[in-house]
Parts: C-alpha cells; sequence; structure tokens
C-alpha cells in the first residue's frame, strides 16, 4: 500500500514523515533496513525546514519541542538515558559527572539526563549573552539556523571537574518509564579510543556528559569536546542522543576522533537509524518549500500550504498571570549550571507550583504546558507535576527560533504553525518565533511559560504570541520563572557580602554566601481576608504574639525615646455605629472619585513602566490600593499584575529580605512601590534612602493621591478623603501594621504583622474594593482625558507638603516635623493611633471632614480652622507628651 493510500485509510496509521519522504525521495532507514513502521517512525516524523544547509528536520515525537507529548514520556525518555549513562559509567565517575546540553533543542533533554544521572550538575550553551558573566568557552553549529553558543557557568571550575558537585549520587528525579512500544534502546561505540590519564588521579578529571537530540554528522558534538579538551583536558567524554542517524562515512569518526584527543569517547543513544538523501535533495527542498509558499501567498493569514501561519485578529480575551512562587535561589534552568543543591530545592516545590496552574485551569480538560526556547526544564517539570495533579489530558511542547515549512497534512510533522515577534530582546536582533502543532489541536488552555527577561511588552503586543495563542484556545495562562543572574553579576552587592569584603570574590562565594531559603509569601485566606491572588505578603505571621499597648504609654515611650513605634502595635480602633454609618457614606460619596484615581494612576504606570508592572505596596495602607491598581489592570486590559506587599519602617528602612524575594523571582526594574498617598514625603525619602543600597529598584512611589507635591505618579493632588484611611484593620484585610523588633525579626525573616481573624464580623475590606471597582467603567473615560494630560505635563515633586510642614511646625512649637502629620489620611491616622493634640482644618471644608469631626469630638480634641492650608486638614500629635499634658512643652497637667 502506498503512503498516499494508507493516509486515505485512517489518519492514525500514517507515519508523519510521509509527504517529506514521497515528495523529496528521502528514506529513513532503521538498524540498517528501511524502518517500514518501526521505532524510528514512532520517534521521528520529517518537515522542510527553511534553511538552506539542510532540506529536511527530523522532528522527535519525544523531545517535547515541535510535537506536544506527555511530559512524563519526555521527561522519562531523558531521565532513563540518565541511568543507562550512570550504568555505564559506575557509581563513583556518576558522582564527578558534568553533563552539558545544547541549546536551544536539547536544553531540556540534558537536564533529564542530568537527573538520571543522579548527582552530576548541570549545564546548558545558549545562545543569550548576560552581561557580566564571564564565556567559559563557545562553539558554532554549522547547519543550525542560529549557529553561536556560548558557555556562561556561574561556577568557571565547573566545566574543568572540579567543583565537587554537591550531593551523594543518589537519585533526585522520579524514574520515569518511556511508553511501552518505543522499541529498543541502542548503545553504540562504546569505549572509543584509549583510556587517556590526562588529569586521572588529581581529583578533577571529572567525565564530561554531551547531550544533543540527535547525533547526525557529529560535527557539532566533535568540535564542543575539542575546543574543550583543549582548555579542560579530561580522559573521558560520553555523547548521549535520542537517535544516532550518523550516516556510513560518519560511522568511523569517533573512534579516529577518540585516538586523537587521547581520550575515551562513549555514545549512549535510544535508537539508530540514519536518513538516506537524494543527489540534490537541496535544490529540490528549496524549490518545494518556495512552491508551497507560493501557494499560500495570496492569503492574509500568511499560510504555508493548507495550514495557516495564523496570524490572525487578535482576540481580546483575558490572560491569566499565575504566579508559581518559584522557589527562591533556584535558577530557570542549566544556562549558568544547575546543581544537586538546586535540584532539591525544587523537587519539593513542584507539587504547590502545579497546584497553584491548577486552581487557574478551572474545568480545562485538554491542556498544553508551552515552554519557551531554551526555558525547556522548568515548564517540563511543571508539567510533569501537573499531570500528577489534575484529570486533564496535559502535553508540553515550547516555542522555537527554528523556521519549518507547516502543511496540514497528516503525513507532515508539522501541522499548524504561529508566528510571532521574538519578545526577549535578543542580542541577534528581533525575528520571527514559532509554535508547531498548537493551532488546531484542540487544546482548550495553554500555559505560557517563560522567563522574566521574555516578559516583555512584545510577548504582550496585539502580534504577540499571548495575542496569537487567544485566537486558538479558550484559555491562555501566564507563568514567569524568575531569570536567574549570577549574583556576583546582579546590580548591587549580594546581600550577604560584608561591605568590606575584596571586590574580587572567589568562584565559588555565592555558594559559600547563599543565605538560608528565603520565605514565600503568605496569602489569604491563611493571612488576611483578601483573595489569595490580591496579594502576596512578604510579612511574618505574628498573630500569636501580644504586641498591643494603650496609646497614651505608646505615645510617652516613643517620645521619650525609649521604644519606637514600629516595636509595638496600637490597640485596634473599633469603630462605634455612628462612625461606621458615617464610613459608609464617604465610601458612598467618595467611591467613583477613588475609582478615577485609581485608573489614573494604574494607566499612568502601565504607560511610564510598560505592560508588566510588578506592584509592590507598603504595608499597610498602601495594600487596599494595589490591589485596586490590579483589579484595574485585569478589568480594563485583562492583564493579572503580580502584587504584593512589604514592610517599610520609618527611621530603620525598608525589609532587605523581602527585597531579596523580590529580586529572586521579578526583575527588580519592575517592580513598582504603592502607597495610598502623601503627607509631607517621609515615606518616599525613606524609600529612596533604603534602596539606595539595594541596585536595580526604581524608588518611586505610585500613590493614590499626592496632595504633598511628593511623587511623579499619582492619581490626583487633592487632598481628599480615601476611605480605607477611615479605618484600620478591617478596611485592610484584617491585617495589623508591620512589627519590627528584634527579638522578634531575624536578620533573614520578613518584618512581621498581626492577622486579626477575629475581627471578621466587622471586615468591610471586600466591601470597600468591590463598592470601588463598581464605578470602573462609569469613570474609564474621564481617565483617558486625566492620564493624557498627566502624561503631557510637568510632574517633577515640588515637595509643598514638607515645606508647609516645616512652617507648621515652628508656628506652633513643636519643632519636629514627625509630629505634624498632614492630609486627610495622615490625620486621621493621628486620631486613631497616637494621642492628638490639635487637628487643623481648612475653612469652609466639607463632607470630606466629617469622621474627622467624628473621632476628634470622641477623643476631646480641638479643631481649629485656618486659612492658607495647601491641605484640608493637618494632624498635630501631642508633642513631648506625658500623661495628662495639654500643652505644647509637655508640663501644663491637668488630671482626667
Amino acid at each position: 500500500m502506498s503512503g498516499r493510500a494508507a493516509r486515505k485509510e485512517t489518519a492514525n496509521v500514517v507515519w508523519s514523515g510521509s509527504w517529506v519522504a514521497e515528495r523529496l525521495g528521502v528514506e529513513l532507514v532503521g538498524d540498517g533496513k528501511p524502518d517500514g513502521g518501526g521505532e524510528l517512525r514512532e520517534m521521528l516524523g520529517l518537515a522542510l525546514r527553511r534553511n538552506p544547509k539542510r532540506a529536511h528536520l527530523l522532528v522527535s515525537n519525544v523531545l517535547g519541542k515541535h510535537v506536544p507529548q506527555k511530559p512524563s514520556v519526555v521527561y522519562g525518555v531523558g531521565f532513563e538515558l540518565g541511568r543507562r549513562v550512570h550504568a555505564l559509567l559506575g557509581d563513583a565517575e556518576a558522582r564527578r559527572a558534568v553533563v552539558l546540553g545544547y541549546a536551544e533543542t536539547a536544553t531540556g533533554l540534558g537536564h533529564a539526563v542530568a537527573d538520571g544521572l543522579g548527582a552530576a550538575p548541570y549545564l546548558h550553551s545558549t545562545r543569550r549573552p548576560v552581561e557580566g558573566v564571564a564565556r567559559a568557552g563557545g562553539f558554532e553549529e554549522s547547519h543550525s539556523h542560529a549557529t553561536s553558543h556560548l558557555l556562561l557557568p556561574e561556577d568557571p571550575n565547573l566545566l574543568a571537574g572540579g567543583c565537587g558537585p554537591a550531593g551523594t549520587g543518589a537519585e533526585t528525579g522520579p524514574r520515569a518509564e518511556p511508553d511501552a512500544g518505543s522499541g529498543p534502546r541502542a548503545e553504540t561505540d562504546a569505549g572509543s579510543g584509549p583510556r587517556a590519564e590526562t588529569n586521572a588521579g588529581n581529583g578533577t578529571d571529572a567525565p564530561l556528559v554531551l547531550v544533543d537530540d540527535e547525533f547526525s554528522t557529529g560535527n557539532t558534538v566533535l568540535n564542543t569536546i575539542r575546543a574543550l579538551h583543549e582548555r579542560y583536558p579530561r580522559s573521558r567524554y560520553v555523547v548521549v542522543a535520542l537517535v544516532d542517524m550518523r550516516s556510513a562515512a560518519d560511522q568511523g569518526r569517533l573512534t579516529e576522533f577518540a585516538a586523537e584527543i587521547g581520550a575515551r569517547v562513549d555514545l549512549v543513544a535510544r535508537s539508530s537509524g540514519t536518513v538516506i538523501l537524494p543527489e540534490g535533495v537541496l535544490a529540490k527542498g528549496r524549490a518545494l518549500v518556495a512552491a508551497q509558499e507560493s501557494t499560500a501567498s495570496g492569503s492574509p493569514e500568511r499560510t504555508d500550504s493548507t495550514a495557516p501561519d495564523t496570524l490572525v485578529e487578535p482576540v481580546r480575551r483575558p490572560c491569566t498571570r499565575v504566579d508559581l512562587q518559584w522557589p527562591a535561589g533556584v535558577p530557570d534552568g542549566g544556562r549558568h549550571g544547575f546543581t544537586p543543591a538546586h535540584r532539591a530545592a525544587l523537587e519539593p516545590a513542584l507539587p504547590a507550583m502545579a497546584a497553584r496552574v491548577a486552581a487557574a485551569l478551572g474545568d480545562a480538560r485538554r491542556v498544553l504546558i508551552l515552554g519557551f526556547e531554551e526555558l525547556m526544564y522548568a515548564p517540563l517539570r511543571l508539567g510533569t507535576a501537573l499531570e500528577d495533579h489534575v484529570d486533564a489530558e496535559v502535553r508540553y511542547s515550547t516555542t522555537t527560533r527554528s523556521p519549518v515549512l507547516a502543511v496540514d497534512d497528516p503525513g507532515y510533522a508539522i501541522r499548524s504553525r504561529l508566528v510571532f515577534p521574538a519578545h526577549d530582546n535578543p542580542a541577534d536582533g528581533p525575528g520571527d518565533r514559532y509554535a508547531y502543532n498548537v493551532a488546531g489541536a484542540g487544546f482548550d488552555a495553554v500555559v505560557v511559560a517563560v522567563d522574566s527577561t521574555a516578559d516583555t511588552p512584545e510577548l504582550h503586543a496585539p502580534d504577540g504570541l499571548l495575542a496569537q495563542l487567544a485566537a486558538h484556545t479558550d484559555h491562555v495562562l501566564l507563568a514567569v520563572v524568575p531569570s536567574y543572574v549570577p549574583p556576583e553579576v546582579r546590580p548591587g552587592r549580594h546581600p550577604h557580602v560584608p561591605s568590606d569584603a575584596p571586590s574580587s570574590l572567589p568562584p565559588n562565594i555565592s555558594e559559600q554566601l547563599e543565605p538560608p531559603m528565603l520565605p514565600e509569601p503568605l496569602r489569604g485566606p491563611a493571612f488576611s481576608s483578601y483573595a489569595p491572588d490580591d496579594v502576596g505578603w512578604l510579612l511574618q505571621d505574628l498573630s500569636g504574639t501580644e504586641l498591643e499597648a494603650p496609646t497614651e504609654e505608646r505615645e510617652e515611650a516613643i517620645q521619650s525615646g525609649g521604644a519606637h513605634y514600629a516595636e509595638s502595635l496600637p490597640v485596634e480602633y473599633q469603630p462605634s455605629a455612628q462612625y461606621q454609618e458615617l464610613f459608609k457614606a464617604a465610601l458612598e460619596l467618595s467611591a467613583a472619585r477613588v475609582a478615577r484615581a485609581v485608573g489614573t494612576v494604574t494607566e499612568t504606570v502601565l504607560a511610564e513602566r510598560g505592560p508588566r508592572p510588578v506592584l509592590v505596596s507598603l504595608a499597610r495602607a498602601g495594600t487596599p490600593v494595589g490591589v485596586l491598581m490590579r483589579r484595574w489592570a485585569r478589568h480594563r486590559h485583562g492583564v493579572d499584575l503580580p502584587h504584593y506587599a512589604i514592610s517599610i519602617v520609618r527611621g530603620r528602612g525598608i525589609d532587605a529580605t523581602a527585597l531579596r524575594w523580590l529580586a529572586a523571582h521579578h526583575d527588580p526594574a519592575d517592580v513598582v512601590f504603592v502607597d495610598g498617598w502623601t503627607g509631607k514625603g517621609a515615606i518616599t525619602r525613606e524609600l529612596s534612602a533604603a534602596l539606595a543600597e539595594f541596585g536595580g529598584f526604581n524608588p518611586e512611589i505610585a500613590v493614590l493621591a499626592d496632595p504633598g507635591g511628593c511623587v511623579r505618579t499619582h492619581g490626583t493632588r487633592e487632598d481628599f478623603l480615601i476611605p480605607s484611611a477611615c479605618l484600620n484593620s478591617t478596611v485592610s484585610g484584617l491585617i495589623s501594621r508591620t512589627v519590627l523588633r528584634s527579638d522578634l525579626v531575624g536578620p533573614d525573616d520578613f518584618h512581621g504583622a498581626k492577622f486579626y481573624r477575629e475581627l471578621a464580623d466587622a471586615d468591610v475590606s471586600g466591601h470597600f474594593l468591590d463598592t470601588v471597582a463598581a464605578h470602573f467603567d462609569e469613570v474609564a473615560e474621564a481617565v483617558d482625558t486625566d492620564v493624557k494630560e498627566l502624561l503631557a505635563a510637568d510632574r517633577a515633586p515640588t515637595w509643598e507638603g514638607w515645606a508647609a510642614v516645616e512652617r507648621i511646625s515652628e508656628e506652633y512649637g513643636i519643632h519636629d516635623v514627625n509630629l505634624v502629620k498632614p492630609g486627610v489620611g495622615e490625620t486621621t491616622r493621628v486620631l486613631l493611633r497616637r494621642v492628638p493634640w490639635k487637628i487643623l482644618a481648612k475653612r469652609g471644608a466639607g463632607a470630606d471632614l466629617d469622621h474627622i469631626r467624628l473621632l476628634a469630638e470622641q477623643r476631646g480634641v480641638p479643631i481649629e480652622e485656618v486659612d492658607a492650608l495647601p491641605y484640608t486638614c493637618v494632624g498635630l500629635i501631642h508633642p513631648k507628651y506625658t500623661r495628662g499634658a495639654t500643652g505644647a512643652d509637655g508640663k501644663a497637667v491637668e488630671s482626667k
């Protein structure tokens, strides 16, 4: 039966290489005979390259690059090859081995081989230069569409075999078995060449295991070994490939090469065979590609033949961002090396990451995990964990640089092709990238996994990958893995390097100074009444610790220098029924105004900081604002922005451990700090000073209201009532102010806070958010106008508020700007948390001060109306406070 007749009978028995084989006369041969339905045809299909150096492309069905496959199958094949290498080397040699994979296709395969080998550190070549990381080598891949490979290990001793990989040689990953019926695994040329004594006996002669998807001519691997052998000579190499496809003419080269360099070279392959190419196949291949493209040239969808590139009208379907909570300090892959210690940290974190993805998938029944070029291992392992977590059918593949013709025929390996612009700012410039066999494959959810370097505006553009996928699936999820950069080349010094440490550090300094495992963010409902995806609290839970003190005692201790305000908490104010009604009325009155300010500040951030900002609220007042900004971005743009809350303490700086966590999980340049409002600008200055010690973070704060003229990015500069300022924890997810006390917070701990679960009946946090968000559509047009005007205006800080505070401090005999709290929000805090002396109110101020008037009445605090006040009101904390003091000098005492 001919291939054409077979295709008519059923697509299920058609070999995915028959279309090319018929038209070019290419023949696949396995075990010395035509592979008529044998193992090679199960493993490989054929496609046509857009490449003048090779007409055909062997398309693996088990690699997870071009053809979606079960993650367990992809990982299992590589892991099993690693076990066979372990058996070949023996326990002692396997414990000292180093594994090198090839970019981009074999980065995940090589990593799986390293897992199967046991305790081996792993490195893969890369086409992405990383500034500050020294090259340990490089080579060219002559037949590839993108030839230059770089070797950029964090530890320069890794390739020399002197890194002494940590671990005991125990198996770390699961031993996964490939599908039944995959056929026998071939092992050829074992023991080629003499065993050289290059470095034997000196402790550095570690076997080098090189992994590629196919061993064809052998040129790439042999050139790599030759280059590395000159620099890091050793006595043993093992070459690993899925398929050994050398021609008869190339079969003897390995033995000759081993003799040439004086080392033993083994080859381990899962299958063996070759491709017989007729004369003139390159010209025929180019003509066939041209004919197919010409046939499709009239289509607006730029189809290759009957398979469109699917550059269709983008679908404005929301993309759900999933916060994986990737373990801190674990690299995204092997670009700079991946050690057994990294492996031990990743493995236990995989189930929880898969659970977060599963929770976002809903009822999806057919799911694709789509990796990104060299980022193959992280999404692959996410996929294997997801298979164990859901009943849905899970498949895995990755995007690629490789241009391949797509033909919608069951006898062709590449049925469809998505084309989209590169989105990782590649060193060789912009260009098209591809995702194969995704369109038309029936996936009802696609989880796109990229590293943070590739989470760029191009990814989110109307013609970007996410928009292209949205046209072919109901649900697109985005999971971003933080791009690992060795500590020595990150902006700023390593946080655990002493300030007087020499600038030239030993090669292993990153391991010597690696901090303890950073804690993960806390999330609701276990910590706070907010939804889990609303905010991740970079705090530790001190709910079981007694921290509250009477307001008067706290004030006296703070002003006497006996305690810092962050070392204790005020007793939570419990609003009266009258005050609660006032809050509700104030919320109804100002919700639209707040919504407009939320929209304006969010759109300004998106316009100036790109489509992928990481919102980091300054706890606690900034947290409701950050949640609202996140809701606006999702409502208006379908974008899920990461959002965290972090502690900053006046006089003591920002939480350094939280900053380290952010730097390990996100690009610091993407972090946007968020607060509720500015008063005189003390926290603005505190943040700027604190971040001076940490490179990469932008100290500018985005705020809802900036009456003090302290920041560029704001929703408004009017001093108006923001209802979240009217209450304490009950409008902020039931979370206390942050706490920083040396007996509770260690050098590697997050600052602390309490979760007031017992106040759940009084909680209005969700009501506040929902009431404001209900006005988003209503204010959208006004927001667009505001943003246009703001972006064109001079928004340089004027610091008018600071000047006013200094004037008030002197005029009222206070002589301490820290006791002058300007603005509605700060004045409310004075009345709720401190010992107020008096309130200054702008003459004629209206409903914005209703709650201020009620609180002042309840506490017996006088309100003085004044003219020419740049704020609606200013709260004055009692200066030189002692219990019973009423005068500014603290001496006039009356008993109450």
